[in-house]
């Protein structure tokens, strides 16, 4: 049994640290990756609205589109707590002659209850299952047209709310997809081009070098323009995708070329070739594993780049096109100083957005330092 004067000095002796060489890479990664903290609270809001953008139809009360004169430019619906529980006043509309606008009065006396869980329109979870039940809705009597507008209505009367968690569908998987094309395109070319050199590295350089030539929102500005305007909304989508990924790839191609010409000229390459390594293997084995790394952190910082972009092409009609809607869509009713004064919920879609790119960015951020955990 050890004496008390043993176990004060097992106390006082410095602890035995882990050794970092006997630390799979990856955990390194995750370790490194959590002390961003900034990093992981981006991964968490992230992760949250991509959670909305999935259950978007579930939660939104009513169709994106579904237009009520009745509630044209209805401010945020004020929740209540009333003897059935939450609920909201009942509004009545006025004409105001001088300024030939829309007002609303709360009624206190009346207090509508809100449910949880109501049958409402139907819609297709995860675009598969048929469902028409949603998260909330509004108990009215019959022959009362009242809604729940958490984030008030635009002009038309639609639920701002609703038209927001469609949009993200939108701008969040566009940009996604968009990057993830444009990664893979700039990563093959671009190790096809240091790898290879030569006439194939030249003209690679050289078509890279006529594309960057072009200013980039003019030329992104006419293909979108040049997409015809009466094809199917989900075609727009795809072509809008395919250009995106068409033009964003050629950065990224010269990064990877780069990378693959300092590998290529290691000695774990040369033992490859030696043995009579095919270039598909050294390809897939060897350079594009290297590379991943910087690959990760450039796809990972290009994702707000590619939603800003579409934002800014639906914002001046040339993306997404009505009736559809996405961010770029929606903030196109804010476009004006009149508007935005007079009715300042339409600049709810901008906070999403802001929110979006800066926890990419951050997120990105974190992500860089990660795979260098060496660093």
């Amino acid at each position: 049994m050890a004496t008390v004067a043993e176990q004060l000095k097992q106390s006082r002796a410095p602890k035995k640290t882990e050794d970092v060489g006997s630390i799979p890479q990856w955990k390194l990664m995750v370790r490194r990756f959590r002390q961003s903290k900034l990093s992981v609270i981006a991964l968490f809001v992230l992760l949250i609205m991509y959670a909305l953008m999935i259950f978007g139809d579930f939660l939104a009360p009513y169709p994106h589109n579904e237009l009520d004169s009745n509630s044209a430019f209805v401010a945020p619906t004020k929740i209540v707590w009333g003897p059935q529980g939450p609920g909201v006043y009942g509004i009545t509309q006025q004409l105001n002659q001088e300024l030939l606008k829309w007002e609303y009065t709360e009624d206190p006396s009346i207090i509508y209850p809100i449910r949880f869980f109501v049958t409402g329109h139907e819609y297709r979870l995860f675009a598969i299952i048929p469902m028409n039940v949603h998260l909330f809705g509004l108990e009215t009597p019959p022959g009362v047209t009242q809604k729940v507008f958490l984030w008030g209505a635009d002009k038309e009367g639609r639920d701002l709310f609703s038209r927001v968690l469609k949009g993200s569908q939108v701008s969040l998987t566009l940009g996604f997809v968009g990057v993830v094309l444009s990664v893979t395109i700039g990563s093959l070319i671009g190790t096809t081009s240091g790898y290879f050199g030569g006439p194939i590295d030249n003209l690679i350089q050289r078509l890279i070098e006529l594309i960057r030539s072009f200013p980039d929102l003019p030329l992104y500005m006419a293909l979108a323009a040049a997409l015809p305007l009466d094809v199917d909304i989900l075609v727009r989508f795809f072509l809008i995708t395919i250009i995106i990924a068409l033009i964003g790839w050629t950065g990224l191609a010269r990064e990877v070329r780069g990378k693959v010409l300092a590998y290529a000229s290691l000695d774990y390459t040369n033992a490859a070739l030696a043995v009579g390594a095919s270039h598909w293997y050294i390809i897939t084995r060897h350079l594009v594993p290297n590379a991943m790394s910087h690959i990760i952190v450039v796809g990972m910082l290009a994702i707000p780049g590619a939603i800003g972009l579409e934002t800014a092409l639906s914002f001046l009609g040339l993306g997404i096109l009505p009736p559809a809607v996405s961010w770029g869509v929606l903030l196109r009713d804010a476009q004006t100083i009149q508007a935005v004064v007079a009715y300042p919920w339409l600049l709810l879609p901008v906070a999403c957005l802001v929110i979006a790119v800066l926890s990419f960015n951050l997120l990105g951020d974190g992500v860089r330092d990660a795979v260098d955990p060496y660093g």
